[in-house]
């Protein structure tokens, strides 16, 4: 084994440069990924590219900066290396790359963006193909991807009038904590793939806007990076993927909450990640020939694309009895994210739970899972029925995310008895094609949708926004295939594309 304080020439670390034996230099260290390769979510064929090399322009884009410290054992890291012997990587700038820089360029200026469909406008043509394939998949079909929005339009509002309107307040508390609007940003993973700041946009960004960030156990940025940027008192929750290993869940969930975590959000909706076959599309390029040629024969499970080796640390076992666990572990509310039916939720009720979000995982789960917003008006439902509770309920809360792109489909949700709702894939895109600007520029163009819409619903508060002024007697008709959005493609994505491309 060799010692970890030696310093190699960058020609000793040339020499491995095969599949046999893969060394790679990231920040002037040595690391021995050979074990490595096949766990790798990104391929091998990436790693290979820089076997003997420094990989640390490659590197840095999409991993957290203790990423290779904390997945390799320590005996994997070899030593130091003096960088003026290290060949550098030459870089070479594609047709494909070349095309996407001229499209960035062409993008309209950001106060032409006027509403979170256009954010996404601009990112599916301005981002890398990897990325955007990354982000924008969904489930087999999609089908619960465009039904997650596709449900806000079958729920019509009753506006009241005649009512004083001059101030209007759409702040609100989420598990007793100060919002600026009933809304926070969930968690979404790797958030480096569309932006070097990666998570660090949007915790800037919910510091300035007075929201809360939900902090995903797979950021592109170390949870401590993401911790020591937040302001002074900004409030800040944590998702969780449970690892099989407890201990290591242990380790994980007391040190968020002694860096001042207010909530662990619980993921129950992934002990296996969905078949979203854009992102493995992407994931067979980037694999080397040698595994694809192994896959072809059966030897290398190639079903699970990107997610296989993401997923591959989640407790398939997870279950009620686990809750118990968590509760001897951390003072930490616990909320369980990706609740589908009312039965379950019934249970997070009976077993003293702070509250659950409705959530089909954006549409990258089950396809044919239904809306959070539907499954919404069943748990109220059926919860008063059985237990008499009524929502907004501040001892048991409610949270719904997917398909959200408008603050009148917040309103909807908080009048079905939603406390908030979270908000991810626009954030992404908005800083995917503007940088830091461009998140900014989203959560005021919340902000002020908010101010218009509760002015013409006629609430002054969000206490004031009840069932009352919402139908949603169409809520479980399902339409499938589902349907165009013509008045969307027509006013806002066919305009953009226009004055950009």
């Amino acid at each position: 084994m060799a010692s970890s304080s030696k310093t190699y020439s960058g020609k000793e670390v040339a020499v491995h440069n095969s599949r046999e034996s893969c060394w790679i230099i990231v920040h002037g260290k040595v690391y021995d990924v050979t074990d490595f390769l096949d766990d790798h979510p990104g391929g091998s064929k990436i790693i290979l590219k820089y076997a003997g090399k420094d990989a640390t322009a490659e590197y840095d884009p999409i991993h957290p900066l203790d990423a290779i410290t904390t997945n390799l054992k320590p005996e994997k890291h070899l030593g130091s290396v003096d960088l003026t012997t290290v060949e550098k990587v030459e870089v070479k700038i594609t047709d494909e790359e070349r095309a996407r820089q001229e499209r960035i360029a062409a993008r309209p200026p950001l106060s032409e963006i006027l509403n979170l469909h256009d954010f996404e406008a601009i990112a599916k043509y301005t981002m890398a193909e990897k990325a955007w394939a990354y982000y924008s998949s969904a489930a087999d079909d999609e089908i619960t991807n465009r039904e997650n929005h596709a449900a806000f339009h079958r729920i019509w509002f009753r506006p009241r009038i005649l009512k004083d309107v001059t101030k209007v307040d759409w702040s609100t508390t989420i598990l007793g904590q100060k919002s600026s609007m009933p809304v926070y940003i969930t968690a979404t993973a790797l958030g480096k793939l569309g932006h070097p700041d990666g998570e660090l946009n949007l915790t800037r960004a919910a510091a300035k806007h007075g929201i809360i960030q939900m902090i995903p156990t797979l950021a592109s940025c170390s949870f401590d990076e993401i911790m020591d940027a937040a302001a002074p008192g900004q409030v800040q929750f944590f998702q969780l993927y449970v690892n099989k290993d407890r201990e290591i869940t242990k380790r994980i969930v007391r040190h968020a909450e002694q860096r001042g975590i207010r909530g662990l959000f619980i993921t129950v909706d992934a002990p296996q990640l969905g078949r979203r076959e854009k992102d493995m599309r992407q994931k067979f390029e980037a694999e080397d020939p040698s595994e694809v040629s192994k896959a072809d024969q059966g030897g290398v499970d190639r079903s699970q694309g990107a997610a296989r080796a993401i997923s591959s640390f989640i407790d398939p076992g997870l279950n009620w009895s686990d809750m118990a666990w968590f509760r001897s572990i951390t003072n930490m509310p616990l909320i369980l994210k990706g609740v589908q039916c009312w039965e379950d939720a019934l249970e997070a009720y009976d077993i003293g739970l702070s509250g659950i979000v409705l959530s089909n995982h954006g549409g990258r789960q089950l396809d044919f899972a239904r809306s959070g917003l539907e499954v919404l008006v069943e748990v109220t439902t059926k919860l008063k029925e059985k237990r008499g509770l009524s929502f907004p309920n501040e001892k048991f809360q409610l949270f719904i995310d997917g398909g959200v792109r408008r603050a009148t489909d917040v309103l909807k949700a908080v009048a079905l008895g939603a406390t908030a709702v979270g908000v991810g894939r626009p954030f992404l895109y908005a800083y995917s094609a503007y940088g830091p600007e461009g998140i900014d520029q989203a959560l005021q163009i919340l902000h002020d949708e908010f101010e218009m819409n509760m002015r013409l619903l006629g609430a002054c508060s969000i206490k004031e926004v009840i069932p009352e002024m919402v139908d949603a007697s169409n809520i479980h008709l399902h339409i499938v295939s589902v349907p165009s959005d013509n008045l969307y493609e027509s006013n806002c994505k066919s305009r953009i594309f226009s004055f950009v491309f």
